[in-house]
């Protein structure tokens, strides 16, 4: 997925930002009106208004998640896209000055697997449910790619992964060709313990709750959709060997 363009996002927060302003009505010689009305129609609002959720979702991730039942004018989406449009023009001067300038990883860069599924539960602070999604979005094209609808999560990829030679109803996923190396086994055998891991230590019932105290829920979550995404990667990318 293409990373998003500041100087784009920052034109249309800017074009929101001037439809849904609040302006005094020129009423003509004579009249007057007192109080405001949005400087542009609802429809031209409603329209930018579509565009800037979308930024939105990128630029501050979890930003619905105090966002009012009703939010009269636009007030509440006003304020929030002030804050991406600061986000968006000062972010290198932050990363230069607050950090160490490290680079940033965006989960929508992630494997769409890994991240297709979960995007909207991770845009409303749902960050635990993201990551099930992905796993269970992998996993189901795992399946599909193999055929194997009998087995699931850890059997499936210690299957799938096995040195073993193909078997009938049982294909294997291969990395690489096998010129009878080291490097062939460890390749496939780091490949299923590292699913393993994924599927029993995140996606297995009660070890995969993140928890703040180990560095926040956002950031640890995050980290696990990484993993995953490498998973989805290797499997995406593997050849089928069939009995």
């Amino acid at each position: 997925m293409a990373r998003l363009d500041p100087d784009w996002a920052i034109t249309e927060i800017d074009k929101f930002l001037n439809v849904t302003a609040q302006v005094h009505p020129d009423m003509g010689p004579g009249v007057f009106y007192f109080g405001t009305v949005m400087r542009g129609p609802g429809t031209d609002a409603a329209a930018s208004a579509h565009v800037i959720e979308q930024i939105l979702d990128r630029v501050l991730p979890g930003w619905q998640r105090d966002r009012p039942a009703k939010d009269k004018e636009y007030r509440w989406l006003r304020d929030q896209a002030s804050r991406a449009k600061g986000a968006l023009q000062r972010s290198a001067e932050l990363a230069e000055k607050l950090g160490d300038n490290a680079p940033d990883m965006d989960a929508a860069n992630l494997h769409p697997w890994a991240w297709e599924n979960g995007k909207s539960y991770w845009n409303t602070g749902h960050y635990h449910q993201a990551v099930m999604q992905a796993a269970i979005r992998i996993n189901a094209e795992t399946q599909a790619k193999l055929g194997r609808m009998d087995v699931s999560e850890t059997d499936l990829f210690n299957q799938a992964f096995s040195l073993d030679a193909p078997k009938p109803g049982a294909p294997r996923l291969r990395l690489a060709a096998d010129d009878g190396s080291k490097t062939y086994e460890n390749l496939h055998r780091g490949a299923r313990t590292f699913a393993e891991g994924l599927y029993a230590a995140i996606r297995n019932p009660g070890m995969h709750v993140p928890e703040p105290s180990a560095g926040g829920a956002e950031q640890l979550a995050l980290e696990q959709l990484a993993a995953f995404s490498l998973l989805a990667r290797w499997v995406e990318q593997a050849s089928v060997d069939t009995a």
